[in-house]
């Protein structure tokens, strides 16, 4: 690798490929140590393509959940199986993994920019800005660069946009789906709100389980399955749809129920 080669978004490589090798040693016992990441379904991951892959997710917090994929990612592809045991895997990491992001969430303060370095495609929120509901076209720059990543690479998605379960998908996600026809890798974390604080930064509690489900990819008919078919589909595989509330209460809802029972003491 030359020393000054760039990605198509003219970020230095091996100005990333540090930036990974820090972070990735920094964080790596926020996952194994402090709590106890479970993953299932690395060998998914070794089985799939360098290129024009998009892996869609349920959100729990804004940084640690991409931090914890870039580590798992980064572990299968060096033969780990279902584990990060032996943080070697970071030294040589895949460095064509982006991950979409709200561009005002990485411009809050000096980390969040330093993170979007090492591969956040920034996006304008067409429903909220500033914790105002808005309304807005969908910037072409931003659907832009996600085929660009995607032509590059690996890209991470969270098609609620939004850290709070059961939100509505949106329908950007099935938009990109069916225009770029990548391999659609569903993920399904749990135990991230618990062990962090909401931006994913500070370590919240100690001693959860967290786990990290890699599910098969989805089969999508591109032509003719519509947008609304794609995001009830996107829906079921990252167990978001409202029928998943009918089942066993998740942690989520859990929790809100313990805060509203105290505040009802409170009350």
């Amino acid at each position: 690798m030359g020393l000054f080669k760039r990605n198509p978004f003219g970020h230095i490589l091996f100005l990333k490929k540090w930036l990974i090798r820090i972070f990735g040693g920094l964080t790596h016992k926020r996952y194994r140590g402090f709590n106890d990441l479970q993953i299932d379904g690395s060998e998914i991951i070794r089985s799939l393509p360098p290129t024009n892959v998009l892996f869609i997710s349920n959100h729990q917090t804004y940084f640690a959940d991409v931090v914890a994929m870039f580590h798992v990612f980064n572990a299968s592809l060096k033969g780990r199986e279902d584990n990060i045991k032996n943080i070697g895997y970071i030294w040589n990491p895949k460095l064509n993994i982006y991950y979409v992001a709200a561009k005002e969430t990485m411009k809050e303060g000096l980390l969040p920019r330093i993170l979007a370095y090492a591969g956040a495609i920034t996006v304008e929120r067409t429903w909220r800005a500033k914790g105002q509901d808005v309304q807005r076209d969908v910037n072409p720059n931003d659907t832009e660069n996600i085929r660009i990543a995607l032509d590059d690479g690996w890209v991470i998605t969270f098609p609620q946009g939004t850290t709070k379960p059961f939100k509505p998908i949106r329908k950007g996600t099935a938009h990109i789906i069916k225009e770029h026809k990548p391999i659609v890798v569903p993920i399904v974390i749990d135990g991230f709100r618990r062990s962090f604080d909401k931006k994913g930064l500070r370590l919240k509690k100690k001693g959860i389980l967290q786990s990290f489900i890699i599910k098969e990819p989805l089969v999508i008919d591109y032509e003719n399955e519509t947008i609304d078919q794609i995001v009830e589909k996107i829906e079921y595989a990252i167990e978001q749809h409202p029928s998943f509330l009918k089942v066993i209460p998740t942690e989520e809802i859990q929790l809100q129920e313990e805060l509203n029972k105290q505040r009802k003491w409170e009350y």
